[in-house]
This record gives C-alpha cells, sequence and structure tokens, in this order.
C-alpha cells in the first residue's frame, strides 16, 4: 500500500463514522499530513455542520498551525467549490495556502463535478485524484446513485426460515431474527434515509420502524396505503419520526423537503422521550392510480432528498422491487435452526452478486448486489 492510499484508507474510516447523520450530504473524511505525521483529521458529522475538510484543518494543535502551508491534505471526495449551509471547501483549502491536494473521488453533484479541484488547481495547488477511487466510490454508493440516477438506492431486508418462510401463513407471528440480528438490524435503520413498508405489514405487525438501539436518528417511514385503510391507532400514524402515506386519495400541502427533514431531527434531538406523540409528523402523498407504484414512489423519495430506502416489507412488496429492478442490494437473514412448515414463502432473489455472510449465532446474514448491468 502506497503513502497516499494509507493516508486515504484513514479518510475513509473517518467518513464511515457520519453515516446516517450527515443525508443528503455525502460522507466525507480528511486528513492533514505532514512529513508522515498527521496533524489533523476530521470527518462531515451532521447535516449542516461543517465539512470534513473544516473539521480537519479545526482540529490542528496551535502548536503545529504554521505545519498547515506546507501539509498534504487528503479527503475522501472532492472538495465542494459552491456555497450551501457552509462556505466552500475549496476556498477554505486555498485560504489556508495548503500546497498538495488528494482526492480519492470526483464529486457528480452538479454544483461540483470538477469544479472544485479546477478551482484548486488554478490556485497554484497541486491536486492528485483517484486515490483508492473504487473505496471512496463505494463509500458514498447513496449519494452517487442520488445524483447520477435520479433515485435513491433501494436496499431489500428480509427474515426467513430455513425452509425459505417469511411468515408463519396465519395470523400468528413468526419471529425469525434473534436480538443480536435485531440490534444490526436498527443500525441499518439509523444508516439509511428512509424505510418501507406496504398495508399489509403496518396492519399485521403495527411495527414502529424506528431505531431504539443505536444513537442517532431514525429512517424517515414511508408506507405503501393505496385506499388509506390504516387506522390511525397504529404507531406509525401516532408516534415516532416522519411518517408518508403513499396513496391515491390525499396529498399534504406542507410536503417537502426541508419540512421532513426538520421533523426527522427534532425526534433525534429528544432521544431521552423516544415515543413523544408526533400526530402531526404524518403527511400524505399521492399518487397517479394509472401510473407504475414504484416509479412514482421513487421519484418522490428524490424530491424529497431521501437519499436510500431501506425495504422492510412483506415477501409482496419485496418481490415486487425485485421484479420491477428497484433494488441495489438484498440483506438476506437466515434462521438456521426455524423451520415454518406451510409458512408463507421468502421472496426469490434473480441473478445477484453474493459479497458477503456474517453470523449471529442461528441468524445467517448473506449480502447480495445487483449485476451491474441491470441498473
Amino acid at each position: 500500500m502506497s503513502t497516499h492510499e494509507l493516508y486515504m484508507q484513514r479518510c475513509i474510516q473517518l467518513a464511515r463514522l457520519g453515516a446516517g447523520q450527515v443525508a443528503p450530504n455525502p460522507m466525507v473524511g480528511a486528513v492533514l499530513v505532514y512529513e508522515d505525521r498527521i496533524i489533523g483529521e476530521g470527518y462531515h458529522a451532521i447535516f449542516g455542520q461543517g465539512h470534513a475538510e473544516v473539521n480537519c484543518i479545526n482540529s490542528v494543535a496551535a502548536e503545529d498551525r504554521y505545519l498547515i502551508p506546507l501539509a498534504t491534505i487528503y479527503v475522501s471526495l472532492e472538495p465542494c467549490a459552491h456555497y450551501g449551509k457552509t462556505p466552500p471547501c475549496a476556498d477554505l483549502i486555498i485560504a489556508n495556502r495548503i500546497r498538495t491536494v488528494v482526492i480519492g473521488s470526483r464529486d457528480p453533484f452538479l454544483a461540483v463535478n470538477g469544479k472544485g479541484i479546477e478551482k484548486l488547481q488554478a490556485a497554484g495547488i497541486s491536486v492528485v485524484t483517484g486515490v483508492l477511487e473504487k473505496e471512496c466510490l463505494d463509500l458514498n454508493k447513496r449519494f452517487f446513485t442520488f445524483h447520477t440516477q435520479q433515485r435513491p438506492y433501494f436496499i431489500l431486508k428480509w427474515a426467513q426460515t430455513a425452509n425459505g418462510a417469511i411468515g408463519s401463513g396465519s395470523d400468528n407471528r413468526l419471529l425469525i431474527s434473534n436480538d443480536f440480528t435485531n440490534r444490526i438490524v436498527h443500525r441499518w435503520r439509523n444508516e439509511e434515509s428512509a424505510i418501507l413498508v406496504g398495508t399489509n405489514t403496518a396492519l399485521a405487525d403495527d411495527p414502529l420502524l424506528t431505531n431504539r438501539l443505536w444513537y442517532g436518528k431514525s429512517p424517515v417511514r414511508l408506507v405503501i396505503d393505496t385506499n388509506l385503510r390504516l387506522p390511525k391507532t397504529l404507531k406509525l400514524l401516532s408516534e415516532g419520526p416522519p411518517t408518508i402515506i403513499f396513496n391515491y386519495l390525499d396529498h399534504s400541502d406542507n410536503l417537502d423537503a426541508v419540512t421532513i427533514r426538520t421533523a426527522q431531527q427534532a425526534l433525534a434531538a429528544e432521544r431521552s422521550t423516544p415515543h413523544i406523540a408526533t400526530g402531526n409528523n404524518v403527511f400524505y402523498y399521492r399518487l397517479e392510480k394509472d401510473e407504475p407504484l414504484l416509479p412514482q414512489i421513487s421519484y418522490a423519495c428524490f424530491r424529497l432528498q431521501l437519499l436510500s430506502v431501506l425495504v422492510e416489507g412483506g415477501a409482496f412488496l419485496q418481490q415486487r422491487c425485485l421484479n420491477e429492478g428497484y433494488w441495489d442490494e438484498a440483506r438476506v437473514i437466515t434462521n438456521d435452526q426455524l423451520m415454518a412448515p406451510g409458512g408463507l414463502k421468502a421472496p426469490e432473489l434473480p441473478a445477484a452478486l453474493h459479497v458477503g455472510t456474517t453470523r449471529f449465532l442461528n441468524d445467517r446474514i448473506d449480502f447480495f448486489l445487483k449485476p451491474i448491468n441491470e441498473n
């Protein structure tokens, strides 16, 4: 591993600390190095607050600040060149007279996309690009998918028995995953922008669909209820983070990205009372009855700046996503010691790339990626 790769790997490690907290921004890490010594490092921790480069430069100790112009800054994503909630990071690097910038991957966001690199080079700064590019692209696959394909990154997740059943096939709820796996699922919820279920899952399980076992926010909850059959007493409609009901009948006038994000952040700040009543956090998004369902939901998520969707619905919704190509990853939990004769059949995964397996006691989690040529 080269020196550049070593420090870029550290950038990626730092960036991952912002998982679930910075969307719709990308995860970014930065490291400032002088003669093989890290004098500063940082990452984008919370949406709307300091970017990685800002936190990195601010972390340099007073006795080392004179070294900043002599140092090399490593950053996993091209520094921004536009004004948003914070000033451009490219301007900050120029103002600190840093000599060399090493970048992992370009930023596909139209307001950046090469402009940060051009601004740095125009200021006489040496720029190196493409260091651990594949790893940096994978780090922000949600962000890149959102901006290049104008849709969220879809992750399917279901649990099944050893004989491939996703449910009992009766009114009795089938508990498949163990407590260790459930804790990981809550972390997944924390890392994604939204979570999607259908009417049947909402009625049968009355789930909260929140993150209750990890620090940080819960996802925006998306429910398909085309004819508005769900009773107002369901947990999804009476407590917790924002819930958006996709339907054919009603639409909320105040439904926009800022409203949803503000409601979500307000709840995240109230972790001491995670089940506060939030009836006014239910929003309605009207779909066109004569148009395909999933493309409309995908477009709605794009409009609302939801970078990723964790699909936790039942077999019907999961299979529909698979059949229509609305998936990028699948995470399949299998309890090797549980059987459910006559149970509801789990979704059938089409040709996919198996990229890993992990175990928690009797539970096996298999990770799959959709083949690139099917995107």
